[in-house]
């Protein structure tokens, strides 16, 4: 074993070259921008920084995402307190009920809510819906880190005569903080990336204003610039995401001195919760799946053509199943070094993606059109492309899923594996790979779901003959054929609902074993 280290350094030099892959990829949206912001010239640069249209975009994207910021977190919290730490009758049924509205994509609610009635088509109404899509979370996160709080620091705080809500700000909050702020920072994160819902909604944000530009002027200069605008802004997101998923140590006396909390009882205030939870779950959830009912019926009884469906669902779970692979593939050689051969470089490349994670899908998208035309004109609108932008998009998402896999994967055995005179690769696909597999086969399954509901990115890279469910749901909804894109939404929230629900379940009864 003397021999291990030096095994390892040799077998990194095939992880090094691997990790190159994701990592110029990952690279390009900011190449992208570095060019067309050199190009536009100084002129140019503060006349789109500081025309008014600019910073009504700016106005109104800050708007938007710390409103349904603010709004998900009070609900998300609250929610998971009630159910967590309460005599809310029906807990258990309220635990996975409460997680389901993440199963409907919000591009969908808005096109259930924007079908209602035209008036939700503005900022508050998207507040509104946005808010009630992204609630769940902050929910999940808090309601797990309740139940594993140590509630002896509560008895304490009340013992020396402090109230329910001084209690909860300086006794229960800072075990629940990392949770919390994960979660909030990840719907900022949304919010400043989101485009379907709010071109449902005919609200104007950075994201919509550098599609229309695209879709009107294309690659233009205008678009390049409000793109780094909006990269601005998505930094920080990316950042504290970032930092949280490396600082989430919470300390406890001990690791069997954990305490249950006794439900706290609601009394009179009791109606008044369930009566907040019912009118939760039907305008968050039931509004739009009974919506999504009415257009199905109508479209039935009108006859429509649904040719298209069985296409789309091709569409969908071919482009969603190869994307997760690639981005599985290329997650694998990332967190392998950031986890066995930490270095400076490594922890940078492990970290490229999570900050470019916090670009929206029309960047990115931007960025891969640019540099394909310029580069590799014959891979313009090809489906390679596409998965390129699935990769960046969603690499963080497979690194999370991976890393506890291989950190548990001891590379003693694959040093053993090349003493005994296998070379590098091979070491690793017989002995590291099947150790690692439960964390591949979770990310594939957590990125075949992002796949199948992303839709910017789709929309402007996928080839002509290509279409998938989000696509089908927004072509019909820009022509105002609600019914026509009944099935399809209809078919994404099925999709959705199934892993969501389990989550759920599983989570909720984890915390009952424990």
């Amino acid at each position: 074993m003397a021999h291990g280290p030096g095994l390892r350094s040799r077998s990194s030099r095939w992880l090094v070259s691997a990790a190159a892959v994701p990592v110029v990829l990952t690279s390009l949206p900011l190449v992208y921008l570095a060019i067309r912001i050199s190009q536009a010239g100084a002129s140019s640069i503060v006349d789109e920084l500081f025309r008014s249209r600019t910073l009504f975009l700016l106005l109104n994207t800050v708007t938007l995402a710390v409103s349904v910021t603010l709004g998900a977190t009070v609900i998300g919290t609250a929610v998971a307190w009630c159910v967590e730490r309460t005599d809310l009758p029906g807990r258990r049924a309220w635990r996975a009920f409460a997680g389901l509205p993440l199963a409907v994509p919000a591009f969908v609610s808005s096109y259930a809510w924007s079908s209602i009635d035209r008036g939700f088509q503005s900022m508050p109404g998207a507040i509104m819906i946005l808010t009630l899509s992204s609630y769940p979370l902050v929910y999940l996160p808090v309601a797990a880190a309740l139940r594993h709080t140590d509630a002896s620091f509560e008895d304490v705080s009340r013992s020396l005569g402090h109230g329910p809500w001084h209690t909860f700000i300086y006794a229960v909050r800072p075990q629940i903080q990392p949770a919390l702020g994960s979660g909030a920072v990840l719907v900022l994160g949304h919010m400043l990336a989101e485009f379907g819902a709010l071109a449902m909604l005919r609200v104007q944000t950075f994201t919509t204003a550098i599609f229309e530009s695209y879709e009107l002027q294309f690659d233009s200069t205008s678009a390049a610039l409000q793109s780094t605008v909006l990269m601005a802004l998505c930094l920080p997101a990316a950042w504290g995401e970032m930092r949280l998923r490396t600082n989430r140590r919470v300390a406890r006396i001990g690791r069997g001195n954990r305490r249950r909390a006794t439900p706290i009882t609601l009394g009179w205030a009791k109606p008044l919760v369930v009566a907040g939870f019912v009118i939760i779950a039907l305008i968050g959830l039931g509004a739009p799946l009974s919506t999504l009912v009415y257009w199905l019926s109508k479209g039935h009884s009108a006859g429509l053509d649904y040719a298209d469906v069985l296409p789309a669902i091709q569409g969908s779970l071919s482009l969603s199943f190869i994307g997760a692979v690639l981005t599985s593939v290329c997650a694998i050689p990332l967190v392998l070094l950031a986890v066995r051969h930490r270095s400076h470089l490594s922890i940078l490349a492990d970290r490229l993606p999570y900050i470019i994670h916090g670009l929206p899908g029309v960047v990115v998208a931007l960025a891969l059109v640019f540099l394909a035309i310029r580069i590799a004109p014959a891979l313009y609108q090809t489906t390679f492309v596409l998965l390129c932008a699935y990769v960046i998009l969603f690499l963080p998402l497979a690194q999370s899923s991976l890393r506890a896999s291989v950190e548990l994967a001891s590379p003693q055995m694959e040093d053993i594996a090349r003493s005994l005179g296998r070379r590098p690769v091979q070491a690793f696909i017989s002995v590291t790979l099947p150790n690692i597999a439960p964390g591949i086969g979770a990310a594939m399954a957590l990125m075949m779901l992002e796949i199948i509901r992303e839709l910017t990115a789709t929309l402007m890279l996928a080839p002509t003959d290509v279409i998938t469910l989000a696509t089908e749901v927004w072509t019909h909804t820009a022509d105002v054929e609600y019914a026509a894109a009944a099935p399809f939404a209809a078919l994404l929230v099925l999709l959705s609902l199934i892993p969501v629900y389990i989550f759920t379940q599983r989570l909720w009864r984890y915390g009952e074993e424990k």
